[in-house]
């Protein structure tokens, strides 16, 4: 494992301890697109159906099970905590998150590394999460105003996918047989749908003012 790697998984990390601190500590989910966690969720159990089948390290497993716990816990409270669920801004998450996932199975059926069943739903995970992040971003568009907490989650979420596209690029020079290339190229995607909300995080940030995005 490399630095970027590392960083880019802790950065993962932290962008879901924000957000479990926004849930537990406010009892509130407002601003949180409960369909992009669905989404998360999705990426998660799909991506990791080699933990039946497979042991890489301690370390692998561990943080595979702790995305996989903690994606279910944000979408159980959401969904069924009596007082978390009042405050879901159920009008504005009208995303229709479905077309996401059938386009990514779609596409995981035609372009994928290998035609099997895992690397299928690997390849499936990999275009889903390029995605997941538009219900959340269309949701903070309607919205206007953006939390502190809910800004610092994205925030943490776009570093991590920032993170590994160093990692790939490092992983290419230092690795002979590197071939991720879908996985770099769906991870490009994704960076960019970030970057209009990097922009207007860093104005707000320069300024010292609350994080509005444009409508």
């Amino acid at each position: 494992m490399n630095i970027f790697r590392f960083s880019g998984d802790m950065m993962h990390l932290i962008s879901i301890l924000v957000l479990l601190l926004k849930i537990y500590a406010t009892k509130s989910c407002s601003g949180i697109s409960l369909k992009t966690q669905e989404l998360y969720a999705l990426v998660f159990l799909t991506r990791y159906l080699d933990l039946f089948t497979g042991f890489i390290s301690v370390y692998n497993t561990v943080m595979k099970l702790v995305f996989i716990a903690s994606s279910a816990a944000i979408v159980w409270c959401m969904q069924r905590h009596r007082v978390v669920r009042r405050s879901y801004d159920k009008e504005l998450d009208t995303f229709r998150h479905y077309f996401l996932i059938a386009a990514s199975f779609a596409l995981a059926l035609l372009v994928n590394e290998k035609f099997t069943f895992q690397e299928i739903f690997w390849a499936f995970s990999i275009y889903l999460e390029a995605v997941a992040i538009l219900p959340q971003l269309v949701l903070l568009q309607r919205s206007g105003n953006v939390d502190n907490l809910t800004g610092q989650y994205v925030f943490f979420l776009g570093a991590y996918r920032a993170f590994y596209i160093l990692n790939w690029i490092y992983r290419y020079f230092k690795e002979p047989h590197f071939s991720r290339w879908i996985a770099c190229i769906s991870g490009l995607v994704q960076t960019a749908l970030y970057a209009d909300f990097f922009y207007y995080y860093y104005i707000s940030w320069k300024s010292n003012t609350k994080l509005k995005l444009p409508a």
